[in-house]
């Protein structure tokens, strides 16, 4: 029975990744029904997504 035993090695935890709840453009709840993904994030819909796009080249420029 000892010859049998087997180590176990713990593996540290991976961190989680956070679920996003709110839109990235205006801040409101997203709800499943009605949600708009692109690149991997969700915003309430596509010109709340062309509003962060917007944001973000302006703030790339300065």
């Amino acid at each position: 029975m000892a010859a049998e035993q087997t180590t176990t090695q713990v593996q540290p935890a991976k961190p989680q990744a956070e679920k996003q709840t709110n839109c990235l453009a205006c801040n409101k709840p997203i709800r499943k029904l009605k949600r708009y993904y692109r690149d991997g994030k969700f915003y309430c819909n596509k010109k709340c997504w062309k509003t962060f796009i917007a944001k973000s080249k302006e703030e790339a420029q300065k």
